[in-house]
């Protein structure tokens, strides 16, 4: 049982590649910035297992629609995961989210009323402060940075990806993350969702954190170079009836990282 994109939808956001396999009660997987649902693809084949698992590529990620002027803003990316649920029929799914999953889903659920029977929020984008130096810098000269050279453009994505990582992943695994990115509608969408990145979006739900509908799991890499461990336990903060768990060792991409241990960690919430 392998990931693979081999259905489609049209959306308000245009086309969204997804797929699916399995049995049993559903599982949707939510992925983040600069992925795709192909970092899902270690964990699928355990979870399919046990759920009929879902998964798809955001509106301006991997497979999925990208142009130049398309909006992929995490207001548009919480429409889109309800909208989602609701083509596939979904009324109460379990969700596994991941980075800008966490605030996509949260949205869905707190603002677009979608009801979930659990919630594993995975090294998540969901309250603020978030970004950095480089990601503010590259939202206001996004000009600039879509001119670059293809080589130096792939350089840029790969330094990216690696600055989220503090163990080695499959180079096959890096290559598939990066490959997305390196097309010419990939360039353009990669720097213009930078410029799109806006703190309002999570500020609109901080405050409804105490009102989740659902049982939740905070699931965190010790070692997330990108958003630290001390965000995981803000988060949790606010969320107080949440279970929260750490994973020593692992970075920000777990799914990849150590995939035996997100397994673990994750079938031990959805199966209470």
């Amino acid at each position: 049982m392998t990931w693979k994109l081999d259905e489609s939808s049209l959306t308000p956001a245009g086309t969204i590649a997804w797929g699916r396999a399995g049995s049993g009660p559903p599982l949707v997987l939510a992925h983040g910035w600069p992925w795709s649902s192909y970092s899902w693809h270690r964990i699928i084949p355990a979870l399919a297992d046990q759920f009929t698992v879902f998964w798809y590529d955001m509106p301006g990620y991997g497979q999925s629609k990208m142009n130049a002027d398309q909006r992929t803003g995490l207001d548009v990316q919480g429409e889109i995961f309800a909208f989602m649920l609701g083509q596939w029929g979904l009324d109460r799914p379990s969700i596994l989210a991941h980075d800008f999953g966490g605030a996509t889903t949260l949205r869905a659920h707190l603002l677009h009323d979608r009801e979930f029977d659990r919630l594993v929020l995975m090294n998540v984008v969901a309250m603020r402060p978030w970004g950095s130096a480089f990601f503010d810098h590259v939202g206001r000269h996004v000009d600039a940075f879509i001119g670059l050279p293809p080589h130096i453009h792939e350089a840029v994505v790969r330094a990216y990806i690696k600055g989220a990582l503090v163990s080695d992943i499959a180079p096959q695994d890096f290559a598939e993350l990066a490959g997305p990115w390196l097309t010419d509608n990939g360039r353009v969408s990669f720097y213009r969702q930078f410029a799109q990145a806006d703190e309002q979006y999570t500020a609109e739900v901080e405050p409804l954190f105490g009102d989740m509908r659902c049982p939740v799991q905070i699931l965190w890499g010790e070692d997330d170079p990108w958003i630290p461990l001390d965000r995981g336990r803000a988060l949790h903060g606010l969320m107080p009836d949440a279970g929260f768990e750490t994973m020593p060792g692992v970075g920000h991409l777990p799914q990849l990282e150590a995939p035996d241990l997100v397994l673990a960690a994750v079938s031990a919430f959805l199966e209470r």
